[in-house]
This record gives C-alpha cells, sequence and structure tokens, in this order.
C-alpha cells in the first residue's frame, strides 16, 4: 500500500545541521533586512547598497510623504503640530551611515526648476547643501499651497519654514548640516498649480525629489 521508504536515522538531519541551517538562514533574514527592507521602508541605509539601488532615496520619500499626511490630519482637527525632530529611524542611521556629501560644494551657483501638481498632489524640489551653505531663494505658484522648507540627511531631520495656502515665499536658507534642503509643496486647491523655484548660493545642485 505504501511505496515510500522510512528514512533511517542515519539519514536524518543531525542536531548540528539543524542549527547550522537555522543560523545560515537568520544571517540571510538580516542581510535583506539591512540592505533592502530599512533603506526602502525608512531610508536607514548602514551598508549603502540602498543608496545604489535608489531604495533609500525611496525610503525617504515615504517618511516624508507619511509626516506630511500626517501633520495635515493634525491641522484638520485644530491640533498644534510640533516641529519636526528625529525619529528612532533617524537616531540609529546616524550612528551607522558613513557622513554623506563628502565632496566640496561649489560656490555662487544659480539655478531654477518648476513643477506641475495636481489637485491633493504634493512634490519635492531641494538643494544639495554643505553644513553652513547659504542660499538666496524665491519662489511662486499659480494657485495657493501648503510648503514646508526643511532639510533632511542620513540620521537628521528639521523644519525651517512652513505655510498654508500661500502663493510665494523667499529668503535665504541656511543648512544646518549635510544634506538635502528645501521645499515639499501640497496643492489642496482644486486646479493644477504650477511652482516656480530659483535660487542661488552655495550649493551642489537643484533636483527634484519626488
Amino acid at each position: 500500500m505504501y511505496n515510500l521508504d522510512t528514512p533511517t536515522r542515519a539519514e536524518l538531519p543531525t542536531s548540528r545541521q539543524l542549527i547550522r541551517s537555522t543560523v545560515l538562514a537568520v544571517i540571510a533574514a538580516a542581510a535583506i533586512l539591512v540592505t533592502l527592507v530599512l533603506p526602502a521602508e525608512y531610508a536607514i541605509d548602514p551598508t549603502g547598497i540602498g543608496r545604489m539601488l535608489g531604495l533609500a532615496e525611496m525610503g525617504q520619500i515615504k517618511q516624508q510623504l507619511a509626516k506630511e499626511a500626517e501633520e495635515d490630519r493634525r491641522r484638520d482637527r485644530g491640533e498644534v503640530v510640533p516641529e519636526r525632530r528625529s525619529s528612532l529611524p533617524g537616531i540609529l542611521g546616524a550612528l551607522f551611515i558613513r557622513p554623506a556629501f563628502a565632496q566640496a560644494v561649489p560656490q555662487a551657483k544659480s539655478d531654477e526648476m518648476s513643477i506641475v501638481l495636481k489637485p491633493g498632489e504634493g512634490g519635492e524640489i531641494k538643494l544639495e547643501m554643505k553644513k553652513g551653505a547659504k542660499a538666496t531663494y524665491a519662489w511662486t505658484a499659480t494657485g495657493m499651497v501648503n510648503y514646508d522648507l526643511h532639510g533632511d540627511a542620513s540620521g537628521k531631520e528639521t523644519s525651517y519654514k512652513k505655510g498654508r495656502g500661500v502663493a510665494k515665499d523667499e529668503g535665504t536658507l541656511a543648512a544646518q548640516f549635510d544634506g538635502h534642503h528645501g521645499w515639499f509643496w501640497r496643492n489642496r486647491g482644486s486646479k493644477d498649480v504650477t511652482v516656480t523655484v530659483r535660487a542661488s548660493g552655495d550649493f551642489a545642485e537643484m533636483k527634484r525629489m519626488m
């Protein structure tokens, strides 16, 4: 009735083999967590592989969108939203991730960029800056937008200035640390809005983050 042979004791894996297989499985899971999951979900990239694959930037965007959405929900409920501070993932990232932006930043660079935001859509443009670098800026929008002028890097984040229902802003941005510093806009209106930002000063490049 049964054609399968029952394995003998000698054919069964030993306790040592089982332990070895378990250890290898744990190591593989930890490697996937550190190199893929943490960069993609929390922008924590201790190995640098996530940045090479573009996962760290994806994680930063996810964190930014989640924070901005939560702040909007709290404002809609009439709550006071505190200034942003470093989260636990950011603190852990600061312990393991090597300092970024080690190359010297060119002086007196000027650039301009525009983005179109559909109703309910958010967009972000930032300057790559060294700590202490300064840049003058001015941006205008064809409609009212909410915005957050902030900076972020591996393990660091700060908010410089915020506004709701405005169409323009200008001033001087002084970087508090090496990283990306710039603007996140959200179109809460019912029509498309074009935002144009101009900047001049000590930054390496201007680029759209999302």
